[in-house]
């Protein structure tokens, strides 16, 4: 796949189509239904944020009843934009990223349309645009699907729950309009032609469903309060070191972190884009006379954010190799703890959960218009073959260094089962160390990256 190719292939399984068409109560925002805001359907009638509408064709596409505490926070957003308290951009970043406040101004999520990704057409910073004017050859990255990355965010959240990790806040695919996202000028302009024939012919505007911007897709994953950047507090660290307890909880939460990155195949996994949270609690007891203070044990927490260039289709074998910059750290070269090995090893080694998980990532994925069945697979393949040397590693009490010096794996099917779009995307997966396996509906196999890239250290 060229870097500068988005991927463009629509999703084509009318049996799939005519089934989300036929359960209009349990369609998912963004897939491949017709609903109105989605690729073929009139923006035109849609209202802004779709909040007690009655019509079937106008359902709330923000709701997760499997989740009152995140349907919670998209609430506050949403009342939030309808009084005048937008987003925020932030400054950082190569792509066009919000804060999200609620109605007193205070921050609860970060919001990433799909839109304003780093090669979205809309994206607001200038620089991507420079980089491809400029250096057109080395723009993108040709080991991702271009435009994905609110679902790489949403996916790694799924990944984090499943694994029981719990480093990554959570992230969910949601839909938002708001004056300071970055629109064409042709919405803009809808908008005001809109509101004007509100004012001067009341009774052609009544019929406008939607008089606001159309609501963008993307990844909104919730705030997290008194965090400051790993670099900041590893640089403190080193001049003052932790008790061996706190150190120990530090450790255990990085190992989680090698963990996540490791099975998503994380392409930009920097110092600077996870998070260390380091509080001292103090509890003073007794009357005001005695100054006496109960210092108890520091309590460090580490958040994973910025996960938006992860689950690639293959290997970087290119220019760069993206490698995990924490591998350079002195907690890479301790070996897994006994609490990692047994968190996540029965996990990753029985074929239900993998079964599962991939079933998740599939219902996950296919939410993008684009959604191509074929890359799934690529990327499908890569994330086993992650998982294919992090039980290896786990088994041999290697450590995180040892882990990413491990060579690439892939692990493809040899043959894809035709199915019925009715059926759900599921297969049986047994971890083995052999080229080739064959389990009851499945073949796979697995193979070692040979070529490397021109810069293996950059």
């Amino acid at each position: 796949m060229e870097e500068t190719t988005p991927l463009l292939s629509p999703l084509r399984e009318t049996g799939e189509l005519a089934r989300a068409r036929g359960d209009g109560t349990g369609s998912v925002p963004g897939s491949a239904v017709r609903v109105p805001g989605t690729p073929g359907s009139s923006h035109e009638r849609e209202p802004l944020l779709d909040r007690g509408s009655s019509s079937p064709r106008e359902f709330h596409r923000n709701e997760f009843v499997d989740d009152p505490e995140f349907c919670e926070i998209i609430r506050k957003a949403e009342r939030a934009i309808e009084e005048g308290i937008f987003p925020e951009r932030i400054s950082q970043g190569s792509s066009g990223s919000y804060f999200v406040k609620d109605v007193h101004g205070k921050n609860i999520g970060v919001y990433k349309p799909k839109s304003e990704e780093p090669y979205g057409q809309l994206n607001p910073k200038w620089t991507k645009w420079l980089q491809k004017l400029c250096c057109p050859c080395c723009f993108g990255r040709d080991c991702l699907l271009l435009n994905q990355g609110y679902l790489s965010e949403a996916a790694a959240s799924l990944v984090d729950q499943r694994l029981q990790l719990n480093i990554v806040p959570k992230t969910r695919v949601v839909y938002l309009a708001s004056e300071t996202f970055n629109y064409s000028a042709i919405d803009r302009v809808k908008v005001k032609g809109k509101r004007l024939a509100m004012e001067k012919v009341p009774k052609v505007g009544q019929r406008f469903h939607r008089i606001g911007l159309p609501p963008k897709v993307g990844s909104l994953q919730v705030f997290v309060e008194g965090y400051k950047d790993a670099d900041y507090w590893l640089r403190r660290f080193e001049a003052e070191p932790l008790p061996e307890s706190t150190n120990q909880q530090l450790q255990l939460q990085f190992e989680r972190l090698v963990v996540l990155d490791y099975i998503i195949r994380n392409t930009d996994r920097g110092n600077d884009n996870w998070l260390i949270k380091y509080d001292w609690p103090a509890d003073k007891g007794g009357s005001k006379d005695i100054e006496w203070v109960m210092v108890k044990e520091p309590i460090i927490k580490l958040a994973a954010i910025d996960n938006g260039l992860a689950f690639p289709i293959k290997h970087p074998d290119s220019w760069r190799a993206y490698p995990f910059y924490w591998a350079w750290l002195a907690q890479a070269k301790v070996p897994f703890s006994a609490e990692t090995r047994d968190l996540v090893l029965p996990r990753l080694t029985d074929p239900t959960f993998i079964r599962h998980l991939e079933d998740d990532l599939y219902q996950l994925f296919k939410k993008d218009p684009g959604f191509d069945r074929g890359q799934f697979h690529k990327q499908l393949a890569v994330m086993r073959g992650q998982i294919l040397n992090l039980t290896q590693a786990l088994r041999e009490d290697r450590s995180p260094l040892q882990l990413v010096q491990m060579p690439p794996v892939v692990m493809e099917t040899k043959r894809v089962p035709q199915r019925d779009d009715s059926q759900s995307y599921t297969h049986s997966l047994t971890h083995t160390h052999a080229h080739t396996h064959t389990d009851d509906s499945v073949s796979y196999t697995h193979s070692t990256q040979s070529r490397k890239p021109f810069f293996s250290w950059w």
